[in-house]
């Protein structure tokens, strides 16, 4: 089953590495992973998926907090969430095949954000579903290449995740100090 956390660590050199370190020296496959700041001040979110069972999800949490730099960890898997990829797409388009593609892109809510004489690029944002919907599609076409961000998800509701205010400032210095 395909299990998702949104980490919270500290924005310095190397976190991402002690991440993924500790997920491949336990032998987890990292599935997706989306790194970015947030609306504090050095903090990062990242947000990946792991193909694991239940129990050693549980696990993967608490290895995490383990990490210094790690702040909060949340395992979303089972909360109502929203969850999303960005995914472009450069597919072989000429005179007779446009229509059909450009059809395609706009039943899926896609937008070429791109045209050539001999291709179009796709862009298309939604859940792993819709973009492998229109992957399909278009692979009669001829995908040329293909990126994808990796899922980022978000908890619904109007509460944001509790990160002590305390905490973080005892632990992330301002940027004024950090220099």
């Amino acid at each position: 089953m395909l299990h998702k956390f949104i980490v919270y660590v500290e924005d310095k050199p190397g976190v991402l590495n002690r991440v993924s370190s500790l997920l491949r020296r336990r032998s987890y496959n990292i599935e997706s992973l989306a790194v970015g700041h947030t609306d504090k001040a050095g903090v990062s979110r990242m947000t990946f998926t792991v193909d694991t069972d239940e129990l050693t999800s549980f696990r993967i949490e608490a290895n995490l907090y383990k990490l210094v730099n790690v702040l909060r960890v949340e395992r979303i898997t089972d909360e109502p969430a929203v969850e999303r990829e960005l995914t472009l797409i450069k597919v072989r388009a000429n005179d007779q095949s446009r229509p059909s593609i450009l059809q395609i892109v706009d039943v899926f809510r896609g937008r070429v954000v791109d045209v050539a004489n001999e291709s179009l690029i796709v862009e298309l944002t939604g859940t792993q579903d819709k973009i492998e919907g229109m992957l399909e599609m278009l692979r009669t076409h001829g995908i040329v290449e293909m990126v994808r961000t990796g899922t980022i998800v978000m908890g619904r509701g109007p509460d944001a995740p509790a990160i002590s205010p305390e905490f973080v400032q005892a632990r992330v210095p301002e940027e004024s100090t950090a220099r």
